[in-house]
């Protein structure tokens, strides 16, 4: 809390984080903060991306990526977009957060979430870059070994949600590869299929269409984001290509 700092002092705090996952809350902001990401791994930092979301009432600070001495603006003062996710290669710098003089006493928050990502996964690089465009034969094969989730179905609604910059892809799921966190659940009327949604960028163009796909995708910041999703007959050509040669990085029905 900056109410342990005096108000006329420009105070520089640093603070060390260790985890891979966790949240910055900082209430009445004064003076500044340098955020440390020392996370416990053995990854080296230029194997590592760094993302923030920023809480949705975030305000009273800016939030910098900072390099010796350098700064570049990632989220001002209440001006970013609700829900926004900022990435960084860890090696690019580190936070710094700097509260903007405030003019009454009342209680403002400037807080964030933070995921730091190994960049080794096809499927990450692939959401990080271009998540828009098509994956590879090798992006889609190791998505389906790798990705948080793994699906077979079909498109029944998509929910454009400009305030975010994302659409909500709703789902029905005839085959159940993998999940983490549940984000399917049974159908209501129980005849065997599966129902969640996941979300991915407006700009992406999203629409719902016919057939079946192979969906796949990363959990961030408690949210099923949409990595790999190439259309089903596509992906049993490129795992029955694979297999006749060898490569398939891991075993899975395409039947």
């Amino acid at each position: 809390s900056g109410l342990t700092h005096e108000t006329h002092r420009k105070e520089v705090e640093q603070v060390y984080l260790r985890c891979a996952a966790g949240a910055v809350e900082w209430m009445y902001p004064t003076g500044a903060l340098i955020v440390n990401l020392r996370p416990n791994t053995f990854s080296p930092a230029r194997h590592l991306t760094v993302c923030i979301k920023p809480f949705r009432d975030s305000s009273g600070a800016n939030i910098y990526l900072e390099k010796t001495g350098e700064l570049r603006l990632l989220v001002p003062d209440g001006g970013g977009r609700p829900g926004r996710v900022q990435c960084f290669g860890l090696e690019q710098g580190g936070l710094f957060v700097e509260a903007t003089p405030q003019q009454d006493i009342g209680r403002r928050t400037t807080g964030f979430q933070y995921e730091l990502i190994r960049r080794h996964r096809a499927s990450d690089l692939h959401e990080l870059s271009a998540p828009c465009r098509p994956c590879s034969d090798t992006e889609v094969l190791l998505a389906v070994c790798t990705s948080d989730f793994a699906v077979r179905g079909s498109i029944q609604e998509v929910t454009h949600e400009p305030e975010r910059q994302d659409s909500a892809i709703h789902l029905r799921v005839s085959r159940l590869y993998r999940q983490k966190s549940r984000v399917f659940e049974p159908a209501p009327e129980g005849d065997g299929h599966w129902q969640g949604r996941v979300r991915t960028l407006l700009e992406c163009g999203v629409r719902p269409g016919h057939g079946d796909f192979l969906f796949t995708g990363h959990m961030h910041f408690g949210e099923a984001r949409l990595g790999c999703a190439p259309r089903f007959k596509d992906f049993q050509r490129m795992y029955r290509d694979a297999q006749e040669r060898g490569l398939n990085p891991c075993e899975v029905g395409t039947d």
